[in-house]
Order: C-alpha cells, then structure tokens, then sequence
C-alpha cells in the first residue's frame, strides 16, 4: 500500500489533487491561457485595423495584407504558437546577380533593425521574420512589429532590386521602349536604366 505521506499524488486540505501530475495540468493550462490571450491581441488588432487578412493554412495562423509605397503590398503570416508569437514577410525572391554585396547589405542592415531580421528561406528567398513570447504579445506590441516590417520591407525593396535584379530590370525597360509600352511599374529606376532615348 502507497503511504500518503510520500505518494507524489496526493489530496490537499481542499480535496485538490497535488503532485507532478498536478504541476504538469497547471502547467499547460498556463500556457493554454497566455496561447488564448495571444491569439485574442491579434484578433482584435486586425479588427481594429481596417487591413486585409485572412486565416491562414496553419493553426493559429493569420495572414495580413500591409500597404505600401515602394513596395505595394506585403503579406505577413502571424502565428501564434504553443510559445511565441512569430512573424514572416516575403520581401523579395534569390537575386539574380551581385549577389556577394545583396547578402552583405541584408546582415549590415540587421544589425539596425527593431527586432526582426532580414533571413533567407531554402530557396534563397528574402523574408523579413520576428517573434515575440506569447507573454509579451498585446495590440501595442503587435502594431509595433508589423509596422516594423512593413517599414523595413518598404524602405528596402527598391536598394534590393538594384542590387540584385538591375540587368533584367535594364531588358524589360528596353523592350518596353522599343515596343511603345508603358514603364511606369520602372519610373522609380528611370535614372539607371535610361539610355539616351527622349
């Protein structure tokens, strides 16, 4: 027979369950509760906020469209996790050329940034990503690391695209000339890529 006074599990003066397997409930039921408040915080954000967004394909997962002026759109994949709270932006796709000065300039810049950085996914893709503890998250916080993002992916999407993608940039201003097309998606790099023509 268990002794009571050494069971792991034991009944507390109320009748309350104690032990490992006790800690363990509390536990998750902690963790539970901060999860809820998280996902709550950004819920409410995005109401409040008059962006597009939608569910996403993963648990917890909230995909936001933030608007632009170098760079359009960005779309941010929130998701509240079991521990945090993680943020994804796609900024640009594997640079075609320069490619030892793109990736310089991306670690220089993460040096600078507020707590999220520039990473790159298995295709060499550029992504802007941060996370925060779940207990941390609230509409303040997740205003402040959205807006972030959307900051850093604006503000850095034209010096990328020189950087990395200036020579088909240069073959698509060409054809367009030579054809009568229009090139206002190009007018912001009208000064590299101009050619002498009127």
């Amino acid at each position: 027979m268990t002794d009571p006074a050494t069971d792991p599990a034991t009944e507390s003066a109320n009748g309350a369950v104690t032990g490992p397997a006790s800690a363990a409930t509390t536990a998750r039921q902690r963790r539970e509760q901060r999860e809820a408040a998280a996902e709550a915080a950004v819920v409410s954000w995005l109401a409040g906020s008059g962006l597009e967004h939608e569910l996403g394909a993963r648990p917890g997962e909230y995909v936001v469209e933030l608007p632009g002026e170098a760079k359009l759109r960005t779309a941010a994949s929130v998701v509240v996790g079991r521990r945090d709270l993680t943020v994804s932006a796609f900024v640009v796709r594997k640079p075609d050329e320069n490619h030892e000065a793109f990736y310089r300039w991306l670690l220089t810049r993460n040096v600078r940034l507020p707590g999220i950085a520039f990473a790159l996914d298995s295709l060499g893709d550029v992504y802007l990503v941060g996370r925060l503890p779940l207990h941390a998250v609230d509409e303040e916080t997740l205003d402040n690391l959205l807006g972030a993002v959307l900051t850093t992916a604006d503000s850095s999407f034209n010096d990328l695209l020189v950087m990395g993608f200036l020579s088909s940039m240069q073959r698509e201003w060409d054809w367009r000339i030579s054809r009568g097309e229009p090139t206002h998606n190009l007018a912001a790099f009208k000064h590299l890529l101009q050619t002498g023509e009127a």
